[in-house]
C-alpha cells in the first residue's frame, strides 16, 4: 500500500500559514499557571492508506475494525477480513483509568502489534497496530494534537489552492461510495468538467487571474452540489464531482445548473493596470451514471471524460452524457434529490 510522504516543501511552509481554530489559539495562549488539565483521548490514527493522518476517536465501549461497510473503523484492503478486530474498553484493577484492548476475531491474515502476531493484548500510547497492508497508531491525544492532526489530513488529501479533494483522494470517496451504492442499490453520478479556452484567461490577464478564476470556479461547483456529495480539482482547469442519490437526469440538472452559473459569473480579474475589472468564461460538463453505465468507478470516471470530449467536439459550454437517454427516462417523473 502506498504511503503518501511529506515531501513538498512548499506544503509544509503552507501548514504553518494555515490559520488555527480560536480554542487551539486560545490554548497555546495560556501560561502554565493558567493552562488547563490535558483532556487526554484515545483515538486510532492512520498512517498509511486511504485515510493517512486521520484520528478516529475511540468513543465507544467496543469499536469493531475491518473490511465491511459496516465496520466502526473501515479498514479498505483486500487483506482485512469483514470484522477484522475489536479494541474494547475495560476496567483497570485498582485503577481510575481505563485500558483499551486490541482482540483479533479470528481474521484470515492476522492482527499485528508492534509488528508481533496478537489474539489479544492491552493497548499502549504509540502502539502500532497493522491490518492487512494499513498501518494505525493508537494514541491519547489533546485538543490540539486533534486539530494538528486534522490539519495534517487536509493538506494531504485536498488541493491547496481550491480547497477541493485531490484527485487520489476523490477516487478513494468514489471508491467507498460505489460500494456503499451497490450494497444498498442507490444510483449516482459522475461528472467531469472542465473550463473552455482557459488558456486565454491566463495570457490575456495573467496567471495570478487564472489561479483567482479557478478557486472563484470551485466555489460555484461547491455551491451547487448537495450534501454528501463530492467535488475534486484533477489540475491545471479539470475539475470532478459525484452526485450521491442521483439518477442521470437529476444529473443532467445539477450539472446545467452548474455550467449556467459559470456562462453568467464575472470572473474577477487581477492584472493591474487591466482596463476591465471582470472576464467571462464557460465550462464543458460530462457525466456518467451508475449502475446504468458501469458499476466500476474507475470506469465511470472514464466514461465522463469521454462525454466531456463529445461536449467539447460539439462546440463547448454545453452539458453530455455518455449515452443517449432512453425516451422512457426523458418521460419519467424526475424526484427531488434527497
Amino acid at each position: 500500500m502506498e504511503i503518501t510522504p511529506l515531501h513538498n516543501v512548499s506544503l509544509i511552509r503552507s501548514f504553518w500559514a494555515f490559520p488555527l481554530p480560536h480554542p487551539v489559539l486560545q490554548l497555546l495562549d495560556m501560561n502554565p499557571v493558567e493552562a488547563p488539565h490535558r483532556d487526554l483521548r484515545p483515538a486510532l490514527v492512520f498512517l498509511s492508506g486511504e485515510l493517512i493522518a486521520v484520528p478516529i476517536p475511540l468513543e465507544r465501549e467496543e469499536v469493531i475494525l475491518g473490511r465491511s461497510l459496516g465496520a466502526d473503523v473501515r479498514v479498505n484492503d483486500s487483506k482485512a477480513s469483514r470484522k477484522h478486530a475489536r479494541i474494547e474498553v475495560r476496567e483497570r484493577e485498582g485503577s481510575t483509568i481505563d485500558e483499551y484492548v486490541l482482540t483479533d476475531l479470528n481474521s484470515r491474515n492476522g492482527t499485528f502489534l508492534n509488528g508481533q502476531r496478537i489474539s489479544s493484548q492491552a493497548l499502549s500510547n504509540g502502539d502500532k497496530i497493522s491490518i492487512g497492508d494499513h498501518i494505525l497508531r493508537f494514541e491519547l491525544l489533546d485538543e490540539i494534537d486533534r486539530e494538528y492532526q486534522r490539519q495534517i489530513h487536509r493538506l494531504i488529501s485536498h488541493d491547496d489552492l481550491t480547497g477541493l479533494l485531490s484527485g487520489r483522494s476523490f477516487f478513494s470517496e468514489l471508491r467507498r461510495e460505489a460500494s456503499r451504492a451497490r450494497s444498498e442499490g442507490r444510483p449516482f453520478c459522475v461528472l467531469m468538467m472542465d473550463l473552455d479556452h482557459f488558456k486565454d484567461v491566463n495570457d490575456t490577464y495573467g496567471h495570478l487571474t487564472g489561479s483567482h478564476t479557478l478557486e472563484e470556479l470551485a466555489s460555484s461547483i461547491v455551491n451547487n452540489l448537495r450534501s454528501g456529495d463530492a467535488a475534486s480539482r484533477f489540475g491545471g482547469e479539470e475539475f470532478a464531482a459525484f452526485l450521491l442519490d442521483a439518477d442521470i437526469r437529476q444529473a443532467m440538472v445539477a450539472a446545467e445548473r452548474i455550467r449556467s452559473e459559470v456562462e453568467r459569473y464575472d470572473f474577477s480579474v487581477l492584472k493591474k493596470g487591466a482596463t476591465v475589472n471582470t472576464h467571462k468564461i464557460t465550462i464543458s460538463i460530462g457525466i456518467s451514471s451508475f449502475p446504468e453505465d458501469s458499476d466500476d468507478p474507475i470506469e465511470l470516471v472514464e466514461m465522463a471524460d469521454s462525454a466531456l470530449y463529445r461536449a467539447k467536439h460539439e462546440g463547448r459550454n454545453r452539458v453530455c452524457a455518455y449515452r443517449d437517454l432512453s425516451s422512457e427516462e426523458l418521460k419519467r417523473h424526475l424526484p427531488a434529490r434527497p
